[in-house]
């Protein structure tokens, strides 16, 4: 998992961000917390869900050179947050660039073209 320099916070993540980081990291146990990450799949431009999810043996089992690159690049507190911190990150790549290149805008990433 890596994690973008400037990473995106809602409101309710600023505030507990380091306990966040802490139990992510951990593995441990993550009531309403999501990560907002580059989507996978070319026809989406992120991805959120929540941290719980990388508790499951799918990710578990990833490792070496098969291992499933996540690039983290928000951290919501709650659902509705997480939507929020979606929306300001794509206002923010087409109000500064007028496009959706949100791997090239943040240069962060698999597919960055900058």
């Amino acid at each position: 998992m890596k994690w973008y320099r400037n990473l995106y916070l809602g409101e309710g993540a600023k505030q507990a961000k380091y306990k966040m980081f802490g139990r992510i990291r951990r593995g441990r146990f993550q009531l309403d917390t999501y990560l907002i990450t580059l989507s996978d799949n070319p026809d989406n431009l992120l991805d959120m869900f929540s941290a719980n999810v990388l508790k499951q043996p799918y990710f578990k089992k990833q490792k070496g050179i098969h291992a499933r690159e996540i690039y983290v690049v928000g951290l919501a507190k709650g659902y509705a947050e997480g939507l929020e911190v979606i929306t300001a990150i794509i206002d923010d790549v087409y109000q500064q660039t007028g496009a959706f290149d949100i791997p090239g805008y943040l240069k962060f990433g698999r597919n960055r073209t900058r």
